[in-house]
Formats: structure tokens, C-alpha cells, sequence
């Protein structure tokens, strides 16, 4: 991790690729090294992975190293050809309260191999002759029980941005299927994730084939004890940046983060569905691993036994930032209520959220919570006719604005209206769901594809909480800061807690010199610098690691003892959330 005492402080050191090191092995380049760690007598390879990959050409790469290698009888054969017709997956990943609907589905149940034929799959596996090698690739490869395993991946973010440009297929759909989003966010993933980490133990190759050319990869031995490591220090995941038509540009001024991109709208600083560690000597010849495999391989390491037994293997909090700085306004929305998003939409706990305003424009404003009073039938039929037939309204009739102030933390429960103005930088920190933001009202706004963009109208009403109103919200859910411990040149300070919220958000203050000493009880903790230039995080091991101003840190349970010390010329602020 480097001798960070002699880290350089600067307010440009934002780190866009953390990378940590292998343990128990190395990286290696192109399939040829892959095929060379191959276990003598290997007759049946399974290639496992997502569908968003090109497992043909996939497959021809790996046939033509096999041959280099010696192997001159290699059959390729895909799951894709065990696959279920496509009607019967989609009635058994329907969703019959949601059928029909654009924008969301229930979270998939069941597993993978739901979607496999069995006799099919069977003949996949079927007996090898000596001398010869069948490769069996594509989803669900993992299930032929083959003498190896690889494992080909790609960071989610790619297959995000093909099926959002109409490219990409999803999981069983036929050659022309046009691909689905909504498929992809609460079927795919759910069934692939599921997958994956029932087979992680399993693993014999880890394969990162962003780079198709030149594949990278760590043997499975490698890939667990990583993992493992990580479980026991504090790291970053790395983040990435997405553009919104409301979107904004600190992330690419005061970043240099995606500086080619329209804006840097969502910062996704740490959001375990999505998120990923680079491991290797450098990012530009590491592979990437998801987080959430961090999580499943060692979970009680990483959560602590009281999250472990509340999530299972969900790491429940994220950080994030909502950048509309030269952007605009943040759609008006609110999340499901926890019954309905248990029973409606899949997810076993609510997307609580709270917004930390790191930056507030000149006039800018937070949207939070209803006047006293609201009529909420009209506010509902101004809705409705924003939708269907693009009349504007000023949704401040019913929607109360609170000034935006930097510093401050806005308490955001299930079901409450709100919205970032324009002008503002917010470090959404929030529980881990964030895919249902049931939109009111989003300005008339357009689309890429100059379309008005969608907004959920009677998702929004069946969700939304009328006690979320009139003076109770500023008292409730716009707190002052209560100090809960100091020390010499340090405090920490409560700046947001609710009885329904399973998370707090703390924040530390650091003077020059300063350090704060904390103790994990048990729990995980997720920092952010959020003022000053950085800090330096050492464990009661030894472990060492910098944190600059905008990066977040995970800090497992496992850490236990750990110290924050400031490293910067001025005070330094971190907001830290903890499962309470």
C-alpha cells in the first residue's frame, strides 16, 4: 500500500484508480498465461460469466490457446444453447404486480439454474474422451461440474453502458432480443450475483476481460486470499462517475474525473452492487473484483456479526455523490415504504437516504418534505398532468425548500419528497437499495433522446408519507450537531439519527496534528473527507492508508483499533456512517 508518512498532501491528490496488491500470486496477461496454469489432464473447462460478454469470440481466444499449448482436439460448446426458450424464462422472472411496467420489476428469485434446461445442461457435461477438451462457456457454465472453473468478468458499469445504448444482450434472450435495463437492474444481476457467490469457493481462475485483447487474471487461491486481506484493513473501492441530463461538473473540475464526459452527475463512491477493488501492481495491469464478492467470501470479517445477522451478506450503506453544480435540479422524488419495497419490489429493508451538502450554491436549495396541510389531491393531479401532457407546476405549493447549507446533513426516511437544487454537491449517504427514486415531478426535462423523461406518479403517492410534513420536518429531519466524544485537537459529533433508520452519520473534526482514535464495536464504518486535504487511517496493526479530500474509505469490522490523524495544514472534517 506505499510508505503513505511520506504522502505529499495536495487538494488535487483524488485518487480515480485505488489499487491494492495481489496476495498469495500475480497477475497474469492474455490467455495463453491463463491456459498455462491449467491443471495437467484438464478435459472439461467451464468459462463462466455474464452475459454482456463476447463468449464467442471468448471462446475462439481460449481454443486457440489451448492449441498453442498442445491441446489439438478442443470443442466449444455454450450455455446459451441449454437455455430455456425465452417465453418460459420471462414467465418465470415475471413480476405479476409489476407486469407491464417500464421502469421497474421484482428482484429475482431462485437461482441461476432456473433458467437452464437440465437435460440440456447434462449434455454440456456429458463424458470427454481422452485427449480431447470441451470448454463449456457462457452463464451458468459453473454448473456442468467441470475439472476447472474460470471465472470471466467485467466491471458492471460496461454492461450498464451497452444496454443503455441498445447493445448488450440479457440473460437467455434470444439473437434479437432488444436488451432491457429494467431486465438487467432486477433480474440479471440478482440471479448472476446469487450465482457467482454460491460458486466463489469454487473458483480455480479469476479473469478480467475488459481488455479483450489482453485479458488479465489471478488464479482462485490468489482471488480468495485477497479478498481475505482486504476483509482486514480499510480500502477504497473504485469509483466512477455517470452523466444525467441534470447533472453537474465538480467531479470533473475539482476531480478531473471523466472530464470528456456531458458531467459527472452520479459519483459512485462506494455502492456494493456495483462497486469493484483493483487489485495488482498498477490499475492499468490489475483486475477488477466486485466488493460484494469481498463481502460474501467473508462477511462477518467485513460487516461484524450484528450487521452479518441483520444483511446476510448485504453490505447495506452507500456513499455517493449527486453533483449538480452548472447542472439543475434533481427530479422530486421519494423511495418506497419498507413494506412495499419488501413486498412489491423484493428488497428485504428500505432505502433510507440523507443528503451531506459538501458544497452549496449561492441561493441553492434542498427539497424536503410537505407544507402543513398539503393538498395532497392536487398535488397529485398536477402530477399526473406534468406526465401525461407536459404541463408544468410549482411543485413548492406542496413540497417544502430548505436553504442549502454546506456542512449540514438532511435526513431523508422512506417516503419523504425530495430533491437536490441546482448548484449543490451532495454526499448522499444512504442505505444500500438505489435503483427506486419514484419521481413526482422532473421539470418537463428531456432525455438523450429528447424524450420527457419518465416519472412514477401513483408509485410516488402509494409511497408517499404524509407525517413527513410541516414543522416536524425541519425539527426531525434537518439536525442540529450533538458531540458525543473529543480529545486532544479531535471531536466527534452526531449529525444525523433516526428511530427508523438502521444507520447514523457521524463526523470528525481534526485540528492540525490532531488525531482521532476510534474503535470499530463490532461494526463497520464507511468515512469521507469531506473538508481539509486528507487524513491518515492507521490500524492497531500497523496497517496504513490515506484518505484524500472526496475519497471514501470502507473500514471492515474486523479492523477493531484505528486512528485518524490529519495530515494537512488546516482542519479536517470526515463524515462517518456506522449500522447502529
Amino acid at each position: 500500500m506505499g510508505d503513505w508518512s511520506q504522502v505529499t498532501v495536495t487538494a488535487a491528490a483524488y485518487e480515480p484508480d485505488p489499487c491494492y496488491p495481489v496476495q498469495a500470486g500475480a497477475v497474469a496477461a492474455g490467455w495463453d498465461a491463463a491456459v498455462r496454469e491449467l491443471p495437467a489432464g484438464v478435459r472439461l473447462l467451464a468459462v463462466d460469466g455474464p452475459p454482456a460478454l463476447a463468449w464467442d469470440d471468448l471462446a475462439e481466444d481460449i481454443r486457440a490457446a489451448l492449441g498453442a499449448a498442445g491441446s489439438t482436439a478442443v470443442e466449444t460448446v455454450d450455455t446459451r444453447t441449454a437455455m430455456r426458450d425465452w417465453a418460459a424464462i420471462r414467465e418465470l422472472t415475471d413480476s405479476p404486480a409489476l407486469s407491464g411496467d417500464p421502469d421497474f420489476a421484482r428482484l429475482a428469485q431462485g437461482e441461476l439454474a432456473d433458467l437452464l434446461d437440465p437435460s440440456a445442461l447434462a449434455a454440456l457435461s456429458a463424458a470427454v474422451p481422452e485427449g480431447q477438451v470441451r470448454v463449456v462457456v457462457g452463464p451458468g457454465a459453473a454448473l456442468v461440474g467441470a475439472d476447472a472453473l474460470w471465472w470471466a468478468d467485467t466491471p458492471k458499469r460496461f454492461a450498464e453502458a451497452a444496454v443503455g445504448r441498445g447493445l448488450g444482450r440479457n440473460l437467455g434472450a434470444p439473437d434479437g432480443e432488444p436488451p432491457s435495463l429494467r431486465r438487467l437492474f432486477y433480474i440479471d444481476w440478482p440471479l448472476l450475483d446469487r450465482h457467482r457467490d454460491a460458486m466463489a469457493r469454487r473458483i480455480d481462475r479469476w479473469i478480467d476481460v475488459t481488455d479483450t485483447a489482453q485479458p488479465r487474471s489471478i488464479s482462485g487461491e490468489a482471488l480468495r486470499a485477497s479478498c481475505r486481506w482486504l476483509a482486514g484493513r480499510p480500502f477504497r473501492t473504485r469509483p466512477t462517475f455517470n452523466s444525467t441530463p441534470w447533472g453537474g461538473h465538480w467531479g470533473q473540475e475539482q476531480l478531473g474525473h471523466n472530464t470528456e464526459a456531458p458531467n459527472t452527475a452520479l459519483g459512485y463512491e462506494l455502492i456494493a452492487p456495483e462497486s469493484g477493488v483493483l487489485l495488482g501492481e498498477s490499475p492499468q495491469a490489475g483486475v477488477e473484483v466486485p466488493f460484494q464478492l469481498v463481502v460474501s467470501l467473508f462477511p462477518a470479517q467485513v460487516l461484524g456479526e450484528v450487521a452479518h445477522e441483520m444483511f446476510g451478506t448485504s453490505f447495506p450503506i452507500r456513499f455517493d455523490y449527486l453533483d449538480t453544480v452548472g447542472g439543475g435540479n434533481l427530479s422530486v422524488h421519494c423511495h418506497p415504504q419498507p413494506r412495499e419495497m419488501r413486498e412489491l419490489f423484493g428488497w428485504p429493508y428500505a432505502q433510507h437516504e440523507s443528503y451531506y451538502l459538501m458544497r452549496a450554491g449561492t441561493g441553492s436549495r434542498v427539497f424536503l418534505g410537505l407544507h402543513e396541510g398539503a393538498d395532497l389531491d392536487s398535488f397529485h393531479d398536477h402530477a399526473h398532468a406534468a406526465d401525461a401532457h407536459g404541463v408544468p407546476f410549482a411543485i413548492e405549493r406542496y413540497v417544502q425548500t430548505f436553504p442549502a447549507e454546506a456542512g449540514q446533513l438532511y435526513l431523508v426516511p422512506a417516503g419523504t419528497p425530495h430533491g437536490s437544487g441546482a448548484g449543490n454537491v451532495v454526499l448522499e449517504v444512504s442505505a444500500t437499495p438505489y435503483l427506486y427514486s419514484l419521481r413526482f415531478y422532473d421539470w418537463l426535462r428531456r432525455d438523450a433522446a429528447d424524450r420527457q423523461r419518465a416519472v412514477h406518479v401513483e408509485h410516488a403517492f402509494r409511497n408517499l408519507d404524509p407525517a413527513r410534513s410541516g414543522a416536524s420536518v425541519a425539527r426531525d429531519l434537518v439536525q442540529r450537531p450533538r458531540e458525543l466524544t473529543a480529545g486532544e485537537g479531535w471531536h466527534e459529533e452526531l449529525i444525523g439519527a433516526l428511530p427508523e433508520m438502521f444507520f447514523e452519520v457521524r463526523r470528525l473534526r481534526i485540528e492540525p496534528g490532531g488525531a482521532a482514535e476510534q474503535s470499530t464495536a463490532g461494526r463497520f464504518h464507511v468515512l469521507t473527507v469531506v473538508d481539509g486535504q486528507g487524513a491518515l487511517v492507521t490500524t492497531e496493526a500497523g496497517e496504513q492508508h490515506f484518505v484524500h479530500y472526496a475519497e471514501t474509505l470502507a473500514v471492515p469490522a474486523s479492523v477493531t483499533a484505528y486512528q485518524v490523524r490529519n495530515a494537512g495544514p488546516e482542519p479536517v472534517r470526515l463524515v462517518k456512517a456506522q449500522v447502529v
